[in-house]
């Protein structure tokens, strides 16, 4: 059996380019319409975000109870990043500034084996998340909102363990 003719395409030069970049994708009103959709669920969007501290502190009890081995911090480091996501969109911008804090500490091999000897700024992190989300501070402009952030960035900064 004779093998058939393979002919190489490159997709730069072949196909249908239909898709125009020059040309707005959303209309004038679409970032208007969105802004309006999430306002209207405005309530939903705290109760997701406190649903979501639950979840974070329940990891943290577990990583407690683990001691805060590597592959317990999984669990706080992928709520942590949804938060980082997500925190802006649920209307605390300090949620999301404080988790990707959180993230840096503990996203690289040092930074786990740090939060593993001693976990105390890990804990730190989601104690001003919980505290952050149960009085409404949700930006910077409040000012021990941003001094607890600057001081927990400053913090993660100082050990080296993060990347910028």
């Amino acid at each position: 059996m004779s093998k058939p003719k393979v002919e190489l395409i490159n997709p730069r030069d072949t196909g249908l380019r239909t898709f125009e970049m020059k040309k707005p994708i959303f209309d004038n009103g679409a970032v208007a319409r969105a802004d309006q959709a999430l306002e209207a669920m405005g309530d939903e969007l705290q109760v997701w975000l406190d649903a979501d501290i639950e979840r974070l502190q329940a990891a943290r009890l577990r990583a407690d109870a683990a001691q805060w081995t590597p592959l317990a911090q999984e669990d706080v480091h992928a709520i942590a990043h949804d938060l980082k996501g997500l925190g802006a969109t649920y209307g605390s911008l300090l949620a999301t500034q404080i988790a990707a804090s959180l993230c840096r500490l503990i996203e690289t091999d040092a930074g786990k084996a740090l939060a593993h000897r001693d976990p105390s700024l890990a804990r730190a992190h989601i104690d001003a998340l919980r505290a952050s989300v149960r009085d409404s501070i949700n930006s910077t402009e409040n000012k021990i909102g941003r001094a607890v952030l600057l001081a927990l960035e400053a913090r993660v900064a100082d050990l080296g363990v993060a990347p910028r």
